[in-house]
């Protein structure tokens, strides 16, 4: 609490960009409650850890800031801690079995509920836990309140759950089936964030290339692209994430013509080998992946490709590791996001035979990133002399005079701060040096 009483909250999130979206629509309730945001977690009267279930790893690194939490409790009782997100809704009243500091749980589904969560902890001791799924609230659930981190980009969830079922994720269990918010909600809050000088849009899902599916009336994600181009104002649309599965070449077509859809286009491919992706439960091949690859470069010659990879998954062979390194040297992606794959009680390829051991999962990912990061270096260096379009976003976290901003292909420039460039400006960036991760240059005149 501040000299002048205003109770201050703290929220930290791990894992997704829906998740970073829910973050935005807690912290908006807090803040409708009176409370302000607080610089670091000590100042903070309340905590909500906004946690991530996908991984072992996101898991403990939760429960070792509930620790840290846990001295700042010691030190004053009257600290409010919060648990939210996958992580809540996966374990529930266990997490207040296991860590009994912990105040109240809420679901992804429950954020509604945090005004009277909150006020109530007030006044009582007793625990909360609050994990209903009621995804027909979707609607209700997606137009909260938000406090949103930036002023030029927003976070714009489509849709919530999963009807996939990889055998490796834990996301339908927690954020249950897939419900679609309506185009005309979701065209509602663009044009509102249009309205209030937002520059870019990201549509979120966990599968954004199933969204409409659930209206049964043919609406599909190709409708929602139509919408939205048409919302002035609004310089750029990303969305995430696709899946191979969905993806449809009318969707690509749709893409293809939009003024706004940038060109950057993350299709998780997961594995190079058809016998993984079978056990995966990914219901397509390689080589209905490549076919999607070749249409949709030849719709978009300029598109970037980023993908995500899992090794070591259950069974796997160095031959079907190798099939993967082959899949990257003929796809050729700007990058890729790289994991071993963690086992998630509840999920059946946790108890699939055939375990990987953690010192041939880490010399497999090594191995897969070597070759990913050399394609990534060289496609980069073909940008180098070239005069390229950004949108600009501030400053870099290392150095304030040195600013950034990003290309419809996501590949992010880094500048010398220019006197009258503003967050939110689109400028002409001439690359000198291109480097694996970002490209330098200098913004021309």
């Amino acid at each position: 609490m501040d000299q002048q009483g205003n109770k201050k909250y703290f929220t930290i999130t791990y894992g997704c960009q829906m998740n970073e979206s829910d973050s935005e629509k807690i912290n908006g309730q807090l803040e409708e409650l009176g409370y302000l945001p607080a610089e670091q977690m000590e100042e903070a009267d309340i905590v909500i850890l906004n946690t991530c279930s996908i991984r072992q790893n996101a898991e403990e690194k939760v429960y070792g800031k509930i620790g840290e939490v846990k001295q700042l409790k010691d030190k004053n009782p009257h600290v409010l801690l919060g648990i939210a997100g996958c992580m809540a809704q996966e374990n529930r009243r266990k997490l207040v079995q296991r860590m009994p500091i912990i105040d109240f749980v809420i679901g992804p589904y429950n954020i509604h509920n945090l005004h009277e969560i909150v006020t109530d902890k007030e006044a009582v001791g007793s625990h909360v836990v609050l994990t209903q799924m009621k995804p027909q609230r979707v609607r209700d659930y997606s137009l909260l309140k938000a406090s949103r981190k930036s002023k030029i980009f927003a976070w714009v969830p489509i849709m919530q759950g999963c009807n996939k079922f990889c055998t490796y994720c834990i996301v339908p269990y927690v954020r249950g089936r897939e419900t679609s918010r309506t185009i005309e909600d979701i065209k509602a809050e663009v044009i509102s964030l249009a309205q209030d000088g937002y520059k870019e849009i990201t549509l979120l899902g966990q599968n954004v290339n199933s969204y409409g599916l659930d209206f049964k009336n043919n609406t599909d994600f190709s409708d929602l692209i139509r919408a939205l181009d048409t919302v002035e104002g609004i310089k750029r649309i990303r969305y995430m994430t696709s899946h191979p599965r969905d993806m449809t070449k009318e969707m690509v077509d749709v893409m293809a013509a939009s003024s706004k859809v940038v060109r950057h286009m993350h299709l998780p491919v997961q594995h190079g080998s058809n016998e993984m992706l079978k056990r995966m439960n990914r219901g397509y091949t390689v080589e209905h992946f490549y076919e999607m690859v070749d249409y949709i470069r030849e719709r978009m010659p300029d598109v970037g490709f980023t993908t995500d990879l899992i090794t070591g998954f259950p069974g796997e062979t160095e031959e079907m590791n190798q099939a993967t390194i082959a899949l990257l040297k003929k796809v050729r992606f700007d990058s890729a996001y790289t994991f071993i794959y963690s086992p998630r009680r509840g999920t059946p390829a946790a108890s699939m035979t055939n375990q990987i051991s953690d010192e041939i999962k880490h010399r497999r990912l090594n191995e897969i990133m070597e070759v990913q990061n050399q394609i990534s270096l060289e496609i980069n260096k073909e940008l180098e002399g070239q005069d390229i379009e950004i949108l600009v976003e501030g400053p870099t976290k290392q150095d304030e005079n040195h600013w950034f901003g990003r290309t419809s292909t996501n590949k992010m420039i880094v500048f010398p701060k220019v006197e009258g460039i503003k967050i939110g400006d689109i400028v002409l960036a001439h690359v000198n040096i291109a480097q694996t991760w970002i490209l330098k240059g200098i913004v021309k005149d």
